[in-house]
């Protein structure tokens, strides 16, 4: 009798275990995929704004539904943020988020109606518009700071300088845009607070030589050989900038890197958007 009392109370012990490690498990679940989907909304804005600056010089419909395309996918991650129930931030810093994303929305509105009404943009919006985006960057980056050290998340150092860069390798594509595609390129060279071009791509070496090095699966080493191969490709271009650089190329490349890292170390890519079919403006 005491050998049957003494190996149930052996199994309610060992399910009362696997319990709390599966609670567990799913707890770090939740807490990754809010990082996850804190991250694509960065992301997803500076793709939103890059976009804008390439329809400005040319008021190309395609060109509008990537701004469509950024700015819905960033909806879609700050949706996910709020409907969170992760416990990662609190409702007040999500909202306060959401609060600054709405600013930016509005400012995209407007600059892409001016652009649409007048046939070129307001410069005074358009720099409202850009120091948005990196104030609300800013507030999400740090966000995200916080968001790691209240679940206690240990996340793969590689994907965090994945992450890194490719937030870093947005924001570039944003600034370059204004330089080779924005109608007032002459007097308008992005947020009046932003590091600059060449900086930023010394930065993102350093970024890239974390995510490159250690171990990896050959398909992966494949995949990020082809990272680097396309960053040295085109890093000239954002440090020594010069008008007769072909943008198209380097927008393309860089759109490369983004996909590169999000297939590569990312659980969810980003770049497997669909359009809606009622457009955002």
């Amino acid at each position: 009798m005491k050998d049957a009392n003494l190996r149930i109370r052996s199994l309610v012990a060992a399910l009362i275990l696997l319990a709390l490690t599966s609670m567990g498990a799913r707890a770090q679940d939740s807490a990754d995929g809010f990082l996850s989907d804190l991250h694509n909304f960065r992301v997803s804005n500076y793709m939103a704004l890059d976009a804008y600056y390439r329809f400005s010089g040319t008021g190309d419909t395609g060109t509008l539904n990537e701004i469509v395309q950024g700015i819905n996918s960033a909806n879609d991650s700050m949706n996910a943020l709020a409907e969170s129930d992760s416990g990662v931030l609190t409702a007040e810093q999500i909202n306060g988020l959401n609060q600054e994303f709405d600013k930016f929305k509005n400012l995209m509105r407007d600059n892409i109606n001016d652009v649409r009404n007048r046939g070129y943009p307001d410069l005074r919006l358009v720099s409202d518009m850009a120091n948005q985006a990196l104030t609300m960057n800013d507030k999400a980056t740090e966000l995200y700071r916080v968001a790691q050290e209240s679940s206690q998340t240990a996340t793969n150092p590689r994907v965090e300088a994945a992450r890194s860069a490719a937030v870093k390798m947005a924001q570039m594509m944003a600034k370059y845009s204004v330089r080779t595609n924005s109608s007032v390129a002459q007097t308008f060279q992005g947020s009046s607070t932003e590091t600059p071009l060449d900086e930023q791509a010394r930065e993102l070496d350093q970024l890239l030589a974390s995510v490159i090095q250690g171990q990896g699966t050959p398909e992966l080493k494949d995949a990020l050989n082809d990272i680097s191969a396309k960053w040295q490709f085109i890093r000239g271009s954002y440090i020594n900038y010069n008008e007769n650089n072909v943008g198209f190329v380097i927008d393309r490349y860089s759109k490369g890197i983004l996909k590169g890292l999000a297939t590569t170390i990312e659980p969810v890519s980003y770049t497997h958007l669909t359009l809606p079919t009622t457009p955002y403006v």
